[in-house]
This record gives structure tokens, C-alpha cells and sequence, in this order.
């Protein structure tokens, strides 16, 4: 082997040992703490009603029915896309309401036909997708 070759491996070895160092010195911290950000989760999994969902807002309280309607809603509620009643159209939501509120509240909040669960509004709580219903009713 040439001098340039023992040069580049022996350069190749020094690199691999100085990263096996670092990597070995960051394991070494055996506290408690260390240890459990180490092999603590990256996330959970619940089954349906096996564990609550707990919803925070980013204000930290419920969104009004018009932020929710104005952020999520309105892409689908104003054009009628995929069969979505219109805002303000009476028409469109009459036989919706002829069936009841509260059967149009979980269509809303579980999904039904085009309408996804919530609208897309997955961080919403139940009481905001409501709210938001109340305010397309309102217009």
C-alpha cells in the first residue's frame, strides 16, 4: 500500500473513533432524567374511548362559532362543494334541520356522506364544531 493510502486510512480511523467518542460520552449521562428523555415515546395510540382526548386551544379557551366557520368551514360552506349546504341558503338546510339538531350536530362532529369527521377542523372540540353550526344557521 502506497503512503497516500496509509495516510487516508489511518485519517479514516482517527474520524470513526472521534465519532464513537462523542456518541459514547452523550450515553454516559445515567441520571434519571437522561435516561427517561431517552426512552420516552414519541407519541401515544388510544383506542376509541380507551382514553380521553384532551382539546387545547392555541387562545386558550373555545373558539367562537364564526373564527371556527371562517377558518374551516367556510372553503366548503360558501361554494357548496361536495354537496355542502351553502351559508344563509334556508333551503339547503331545511331538510338538515328537519331531521333535528342534534342529528346534525353528530354528522358534523362524526362525519356523514362528503362531509368529513369535523369538517377538518381535527383540533376542534365538540362544543366549537356546534358553535360553528349555530353561526351558518345565523347567516
Amino acid at each position: 500500500m502506497s503512503t497516500k493510502g496509509f495516510f487516508l486510512r489511518g485519517i479514516a480511523v482517527i474520524a470513526i473513533s472521534a465519532l464513537s467518542l462523542v456518541g459514547a460520552v452523550k450515553a454516559t449521562d445515567m441520571s434519571d432524567e437522561a435516561i427517561a428523555s431517552r426512552i420516552a415515546p414519541v407519541g401515544s395510540v388510544y383506542k376509541d374511548g380507551e382514553a380521553p382526548v384532551k382539546v387545547v386551544s392555541a387562545a386558550g379557551g373555545p373558539r367562537s362559532g364564526d373564527a371556527v366557520y371562517g377558518t374551516f368551514c367556510v372553503a366548503c360552506h360558501s361554494t357548496g362543494a361536495a354537496g355542502a349546504p351553502i351559508s344563509g341558503d334556508a333551503g339547503a338546510w331545511e331538510p338538515r334541520l328537519a331531521q333535528g339538531k342534534e342529528k346534525l350536530y353528530k354528522h358534523a362532529i362524526n362525519g356523514f356522506n362528503g362531509m368529513p369527521a369535523k369538517g377538518t377542523c381535527m383540533d376542534c372540540s365538540d362544543d366549537e364544531i356546534i358553535a360553528a353550526i349555530e353561526h351558518m344557521l345565523s347567516l
